[in-house]
């Protein structure tokens, strides 16, 4: 009788735990979708029609919000892969402030996408990941765009984004790894160095 009444007690806690985990999935992809639309209305409202021209207060705003919800550290541990596991605690910081610093200022390179019409399919939420698949419209071009994400604390933070199937953190791996194997590690913290200087 007793093992009876545990297993009741056990299964109501399991079914209500399923419930709350399936309650908690739902919240998150609510919030990641108008956490991402907000972002998407912050640019547009910003960067203007076609043409626009933006002073160097503009500027910076759209880049913070383009690029302040992106986990530059966790991009940079993709690319680097092994070799941020041997790098020093020197090292690694200075290459997430090389890294982010020369995609930050390239972000607003093509101004255009941003204006694109864009289209939110379906947002996955699996714990502290999420995947939001998305579909952006520019001069009746339609293009896939996909969001990696991870939580952090109460925050959602974009740890790749795949853009016509192809992925910028992989694109970043392979262009990184290629110059580590001919040339070392030094020699691609060097060439960064001058590219986020000449940025």
């Amino acid at each position: 009788m007793k093992s009876n009444v545990l297993f009741i007690v056990a299964l109501v806690l399991l079914t209500f735990g399923v419930s709350f985990a399936q309650a908690s999935s739902a919240n998150d992809s609510n919030d990641i979708k108008q956490l991402m639309q907000r972002r998407d209305a912050e640019i547009k409202a910003l960067i203007g029609p076609k043409g626009t021209k933006h002073t160097l207060d503009q500027t910076e705003k759209l880049k913070s919000i383009i690029n302040d919800m992106v986990d530059f550290e966790s991009m940079a541990k993709m690319a680097l892969q092994d070799t941020w596991v041997v790098a020093t605690t020197a090292q690694q910081r200075e290459f997430v402030e090389l890294f982010s610093k020369i995609i930050r200022d390239q972000s607003l390179a093509k101004p255009d996408i941003y204006r694109a019409s864009v289209t939110y399919q379906d947002v996955t939420v699996n714990g502290s990941n999420a995947l939001v698949k998305t579909t952006a419209v520019v001069e009746n071009v339609r293009t896939p765009v996909s969001y990696a994400m991870t939580k952090k604390g109460n925050k959602w933070f974009i740890t790749d984004i795949v853009i016509d199937n192809v992925s910028t953190a992989a694109s970043y791996q392979k262009s990184f790894q290629n110059t580590i194997r001919r040339r070392g590690f030094e020699a691609l913290l060097e060439a960064l160095r001058k590219r986020a200087d000449k940025a």
